[in-house]
C-alpha cells in the first residue's frame, strides 16, 4: 500500500520555525534520525515521552507505506556532566562511585532502556548503533573538519573553532541564537580551558589519568566529543544530507546546532531536510526533580508505588494519556490526569468491543469515508495525536447510536470504519488491546504488598508484646501461601516464592 501517494504531511520544522510539506529526498523512502539515551541511570519520564513521539512518527510513516530506515543511537561515552566540554564521563562516574566496569553500567541501563519501551508498545529502530562502536568514524569526521580549517589542535585535545565557521556559515541557525551575543553574554575563560573562545566544542578531548574511557588518536589517547557522535552515526547510515533529525526540545541548543555546524563544515551541505523536537513534561505543574520528590520513574506508573500516583496504570493508559498532547506541546502529568486517559481509553476499547456485533442496513446514514480522512488529515497536520484521538471518539459515537438503532450502516462501510479504527489506535497510536489484565496484576500486586506489610506489623507488634504463639503463626501461614519472612537488624522483610 502506497497511501502516501494519496495524503499530504505538513511538518513543523524547527529550523524554519513554520509547517512545510513533507517531501522525502527519495520517493517512498525516509531517513529519520533520532538522539537516543546516554544510559548511565534509568530512563525517565521525559525519555519515554520523547521516545513515543517519534515512536508515532515511525508507525505513521510506515502506515502510509513509506520504506522507512529510523535510526536511534546510543550514546555509551563521551557525554559529559551538565553537557559540557570539562567534567567527568556520565558512565564513568556511576561506574566508579558503584565500584563497576563503565560497560557493566552501558548494559545494565541500556537493557533497562529496551524493557520500559517494550513495556510501552514501542517498534525498535531500524538501526541502534552506539557511540563506541564508531569511533573511527568519528576520528575521519575530525581529520576532516581539521583539514577545511574549522577546528583546532591543542594539547591533545581537538576543538571545533565557532568564530571560524561563522564566517562562512551561519552557527546559531536552529536556536535562533546570534552568536555576538553568545560572546557578550559569555563570561571569560580564566585561563581554564584550551579552547580559543568559550562557545568552542569539543571534537575530541585528551584523556585525564585517570579517564578509564579511552582510545587513541592521531592526537590522543582520549576519547570523542558528545555532539560529534550523532554527526558520524547519523551520516554512516542515513547519509550526508538525510529527511528528518529528532529529539527533544532540550537537545536544540547546544547539542542539534553542533550537529548541524559540524555537518556543515565537513560535507559542504546542511545534513537534515527536517528538524522536528518534542516538548518537555511536568509532574502536578511543577518541573519534575528527584530533590524535590516531584518525580515518576516509569516503573512506578505500573505499581502505583510513588506518593503522587492512587493506582497503578498499566502500559497503555499511559501510552494513551501521553498522546492526547501534541507532541510539541507541554505535558502534565497528574494523577487525576491519568484517571481520566484510564477512563477514556476503556471506553474506546469497550467501544471497539462492540463492532462486531452491529446490525448492518442497506444504506448508511453516517459519512464513514469522510470520517476516515479526518483520521488521516489528523496525522497529516504535524502527527496531531490529539485530534485523532477526538476522531476515534466520534466513531465511538457512531457506534453507540447504531448500537441503539439510530444510525444505520452498510456491511462496507463497517468493514471500512472497524478496519480504520484497529490502524489508527494499534498501528498507529501503538495501543494494544488485552492490557487490563496487566493493570489488574499490578494492583493486585500493590494490594498484597500493602496486606503481607500489615502482617508484618501486627507480628512485631505480637513479638514486642512477647505473644510468640502468635508471631510464629503469621510467619507460619505466610510461608504456607508461599510468602517467607526474612528477619534482620533493619527489620522484617518478605520475598513471594514461585
Amino acid at each position: 500500500m502506497q497511501a502516501y501517494k494519496e495524503q499530504e504531511i505538513q511538518l513543523y520544522n524547527s529550523i524554519s520555525g513554520t509547517k512545510e510539506t513533507f517531501t522525502p529526498i527519495h520517493e517512498g523512502y525516509v531517513g529519520m534520525y533520532v538522539c537516543g539515551p546516554t544510559v548511565y541511570s534509568n530512563v525517565h519520564l521525559g525519555n519515554v515521552r520523547t521516545f513515543m513521539s517519534f515512536d508515532l512518527i515511525f508507525r505513521y510513516l510506515k502506515h502510509l507505506g513509506y520504506k522507512v530506515r529510523y535510526v536511534r543511537n546510543i550514546t555509551d561515552a563521551g557525554h559529559l556532566e551538565n553537557d559540557a566540554d570539562e567534567g567527568e564521563d556520565r558512565i564513568a562516574k556511576k561506574a566508579r562511585l558503584e565500584q563497576i566496569e563503565p560497560m557493566e553500567v552501558v548494559q545494565r541501563y541500556t537493557v533497562d532502556f529496551h524493557n520500559i519501551l517494550d513495556k510501552f508498545n514501542f517498534l525498535p529502530p531500524s538501526i541502534e548503533p552506539t557511540a563506541t562502536g564508531h569511533i573511527i568514524e568519528q576520528i575521519e569526521i575530525i581529520k576532516k573538519i581539521l583539514e577545511q580549517g574549522y577546528a583546532y589542535e591543542i594539547n591533545g585535545s581537538v576543538y571545533f573553532d565557532v568564530n571560524k565557521f561563522n564566517k562562512d556559515h551561519q552557527y546559531g541557525k536552529l536556536s535562533k541564537r546570534n552568536i555576538e551575543d553568545m560572546i557578550h553574554n559569555t563570561r571569560e575563560l580564566d585561563g581554564q580551558s584550551d579552547k580559543r573562545n568559550p562557545q568552542d566544542f569539543a571534537l575530541w578531548k585528551k584523556a585525564e589519568p585517570q579517564h578509564i574511557m579511552r582510545w587513541p588518536s592521531p592526537w590522543s589517547d582520549g576519547f570523542p566529543g558528545w555532539h560529534l557522535e550523532c554527526t558520524a552515526m547519523s551520516t554512516k547510515y542515513l547519509g550526508e544530507r538525510f529527511d528528518i533529525h529528532g529529539g527533544g526540545m532540550d537537545l536544540k541548543f547546544p547539542h542539534h546546532e553542533c550537529e548541524i555546524a559540524q555537518a556543515e563544515a565537513c560535507n559542504h551541505q546542511s545534513p537534515v531536510n527536517y528538524w522536528m523536537h518534542a516538548n518537555m513534561l511536568t509532574l502536578n505543574g511543577k518541573k519534575m526533580a528527584k530533590s524535590t520528590g516531584n518525580n515518576i520513574l516509569p516503573n512506578e506508573l505500573f505499581t502505583g508505588d510513588n506518593s503522587n500516583l492512587s493506582k497503578a496504570y498499566s502500559a497503555n493508559v499511559v501510552r494513551f494519556f501521553i498522546l492526547q498532547a501534541h507532541y510539541r506541546s507541554i505535558l502534565d502529568f497528574s494523577d487525576d490526569a491519568l484517571l481520566a486517559a484510564e477512563k477514556g481509553y476503556n471506553r474506546l476499547m469497550e467501544s471497539m468491543k462492540l463492532l462486531e456485533k452491529l446490525p448492518v442496513a442497506n444504506k448508511s446514514s453516517v459519512d464513514v469515508a469522510k470520517w476516515k480522512q479526518s483520521c488521516y488529515d489528523a496525522m497529516n497536520d504535524d502527527f496531531n495525536s490529539p485530534i485523532l484521538i477526538a476522531n476515534l471518539f466520534e466513531a465511538i459515537k457512531f457506534i453507540n447510536l447504531i448500537n441503539d438503532g439510530k444510525e444505520t450502516i452498510t456491511a462496507e462501510d463497517l468493514t471500512t470504519l472497524n478496519e480504520t479504527i484497529e490502524a489508527f489506535a494499534f498501528n498507529v497510536l501503538g495501543l494494544t488491546k488485552g492490557d487490563e489484565s496487566k493493570e489488574g496484576s499490578a494492583s493486585n500486586q500493590k494490594a498484597l504488598n500493602g496486606s503481607v506489610e500489615l502482617l508484618i506489623k501486627l507480628r512485631a507488634e505480637a513479638r514486642a508484646n512477647k505473644n510468640w504463639a502468635l508471631s510464629d503463626q503469621i510467619r507460619d501461614e505466610l510461608l504456607a501461601a508461599g510468602i517467607q519472612l526474612k528477619d534482620s537488624k533493619e527489620g522484617t522483610t518478605f520475598t513471594i516464592n514461585s
